[in-house]
C-alpha cells in the first residue's frame, strides 16, 4: 500500500480503551519502543494500540515515527542494514524486499497467540516474518457529477463514455503497479505477460499522476472523472462532501496486504511480539476497519461497521471475490516498469 495516500484524511484523536491482548501488566520500566507508522490520520490505530501498551507497562514509551515504507527501505540501505526502529508496516512489495535483504525478524508464532485468528491465506503471504495487519483495496473512484452512470467492471474503464476523463498513477507506486497488472489481467494477460496491459493503458490516453496523492487531487479538482484509486483516498474525498463514489468492480477489486513486522536486532523482541499480537486482536482490527480508516480486517470474527461498507468488504462473499497480485513476479522488474511508464506517459 502506498503510505503517502494516507495523508488525505484530517488528524483524528486516538482511543484509550484497553484491549484484551492476553499480556499482563508489568512493573515500572523506562524502555522505549520505536515503531514506524503511517503519515497523517491513518496513524490513529497505531496510536490507539500504543496507548494501551503503555498503560500495561508503566514507564514504557512507544514512539511512533511517521514514514513512507519506501523511505524506510532507502534508510536501511543507506545505513548498510542498521535499523533504528523496532517494528513497522510494509505493503507486500517492500515486505518482499525486506525478506530478501534480511532485515525483517523471523516471527515467533508461540509469542503471538492471536495469529490463530488470522486468515490463513494472508499468513502464508507473510513468509514467516511479521503478521498480516490490514489490507486496502484498489477499485474505481468516480466523480458522479461528471459521470452519472457508474462502471460495473474493470473493463468498463475503457468504455467510450469515459474517454478523455481517466487518470492513472505512476508505477513507482503500488497503486500504479496494480493498475498495470489489472489492465493486463482484464484483457488476458498476467503478472508474467504485461504487454497487453501497457497497450490497454495507452488506449485510455490517460492523465498520468506522479503519485496516488497527486491523482487524488486531480480527481478532486475535476481534472479527471474516473481513476483506479485506493479505497482510503476515495473515502477521504467522500468525507469532504465531494460527489466521489468508490466502485468495487464486480470482477473483484484488488486487495493489497500490509504486514507489520519486527526488525532484526531489536532490543525488545518481547515487546515487538506483544505489539504484533495486538495488531491481530479483534479490538484493533475493528478499530482500524471503522471510519475514518477503512482498513480491511485480516482476522476472523470482525464485523465491518455499516459506515465502512461502501469502502471495505464486509462479507465472506466480498472477501472471496477480492483479486490479488503475485508480487514475487512484479518486484524484480519494478525499476524497469517505472522507467517504461515514464517513457510511455511522459512523466
Amino acid at each position: 500500500m502506498d503510505l503517502n495516500r494516507r495523508t488525505m484524511l484530517g488528524m483524528v484523536g486516538s482511543g484509550a480503551v484497553m484491549a484484551a491482548s492476553g499480556f499482563p501488566t508489568l512493573a515500572q520500566d523506562s524502555r522505549e519502543l520505536v515503531i514506524v507508522t503511517y503519515p497523517g490520520a491513518l496513524s490513529g490505530p497505531h496510536r490507539w494500540l500504543a496507548d494501551q501498551m503503555e498503560a500495561r507497562h508503566p514507564g514504557l514509551r512507544i514512539r511512533l515515527v511517521p514514514s513512507d515504507s519506501q523511505d524506510i527501505v532507502a534508510q536501511i540501505k543507506a545505513a548498510q542494514g542498521h535499523v533504528p526502529y523496532d517494528a513497522g508496516p510494509n505493503d507486500e512489495p517492500p515486505h518482499l524486499i525486506g525478506l530478501s535483504e534480511g532485515y525483517l525478524a523471523a516471527r515467533d508464532d508461540g509469542q503471538i497467540p492471536n495469529l490463530a485468528n488470522a486468515l490463513p491465506q494472508f499468513v502464508t503471504k507473510s513468509q514467516g516474518a511479521g503478521v498480516p495487519a490490514t489490507y486496502s483495496l484498489v477499485g474505481l473512484a468516480v466523480n458522479t457529477d461528471v459521470v452519472p452512470e457508474l462502471p460495473e467492471s474493470w473493463a468498463d474503464l475503457w468504455s467510450p463514455r469515459f474517454a478523455g476523463q481517466v487518470g492513472i498513477a505512476r508505477t513507482s507506486s503500488n497503486l500504479g503497479l496494480a493498475t498495470l497488472v489489472q489492465a493486463a489481467k482484464t484483457f488476458g494477460g498476467s503478472e508474467d505477460d504485461l504487454e497487453i496491459g501497457w497497450q490497454k493503458l495507452k488506449e485510455l490516453s490517460p492523465r498520468a499522476a506522479r503519485s496516488p496523492a497527486a491523482l487524488t487531487q486531480m480527481l478532486e479538482r475535476e481534472e479527471i472523472a474516473i481513476a483506479p484509486l485506493w479505497n482510503n483516498n476515495t473515502a477521504g474525498l467522500s468525507q469532504m462532501g465531494l460527489p466521489i463514489r468508490f466502485v468495487k468492480p464486480n470482477d473483484g477489486p484488488v486487495a493489497i496486504l500490509s504486514f507489520f513486522s519486527g526488525f532484526r536486532k531489536s532490543a525488545h523482541p518481547e515487546l515487538v511480539a506483544e505489539w504484533l499480537n495486538g495488531i491481530l486482536s479483534k479490538e484493533y482490527q475493528a478499530h482500524a476497519a471503522a471510519a475514518p480508516y477503512y482498513f480491511g480486517p485480516t482476522v476472523t470474527g470482525v464485523t465491518v461497521p455499516p459506515e465502512a461498507a461502501a469502502f471495505t468488504p464486509g462479507s465472506a462473499a466480498e472477501i472471496a471475490a477480492l483479486q490479488t497480485i503475485d508480487w514475487t513476479r512484479i518486484v524484480p522488474q519494478r525499476s524497469e516498469l517505472v522507467d517504461r511508464f515514464d517513457r510511455e506517459f511522459s512523466i
